[in-house]
């Protein structure tokens, strides 16, 4: 057997023992900043979905039943609350879908609509300048109407295609069926 001749190991230079010692504090300085950022986006992602789930839903419209306010494809803002007042834009579930109408009368509020179109809350004509033409529309309820207590008698802005209240389809709507007021038209 031939005898082994040890070989020399390359022993680094100090330049090149700095500049390693650098590559791998940058790489974990990296690492660190990289995990930190994932984490800061997840804990904004679920703060966001946990705003918009419980506070402030985003929606967008789909239809034309509150047109010319809401147009097809606009995005909204609800915010939740239990306080709605007549000329609120509302949403609610009907049917597992959410519908978008403007709050007309509350509890024990009188209804009346005449053939014109024209509305009366409590023997007032309600003034809606957000109506371009007024109709009748679909009805199939007697009026005078009396909202029952804790339902709200609501219609779309586009009161000629509109299904709302003056349907006994959906009818005055329960004030737990409400998701929120719209406070915001993107």
């Amino acid at each position: 057997m031939e005898p082994r001749i040890p070989q020399m190991a390359n022993v680094p230079s100090e330049e090149e023992v700095t500049a390693e010692r650098e590559r791998l504090q940058y790489q974990k300085r990296y690492r660190q900043t990289l995990r930190s950022t994932i984490y800061a986006l997840i804990v904004v992602a679920a703060a966001a979905v946990l705003l918009a789930t419980l506070f402030l839903p985003v929606l967008q419209v789909s239809g034309t039943s509150m047109e010319p306010t809401l147009s097809d494809n606009d995005i909204i803002v609800l915010v939740k609350t239990g306080d709605f007042e007549t000329g609120d834009l509302v949403g609610f579930y009907y049917q597992n879908k959410l519908l978008l109408k403007r709050v007309i009368g509350g509890p024990g509020d009188v209804i009346d609509i005449d053939d014109d179109g024209v509305v009366f809350v409590n023997g007032e004509v309600l003034d809606e300048p957000y109506v371009t033409e007024q109709s009748l529309g679909e009805t199939d309820i007697t009026y005078p109407y009396q909202v029952p207590e804790n339902r709200y008698f609501v219609m779309g802005d586009n009161r000629s295609t509109s299904i709302d209240s003056r349907s006994s389809v959906i009818g005055c709507i329960e004030k737990d069926q409400i998701v929120g007021r719209v406070i915001l038209r993107i």
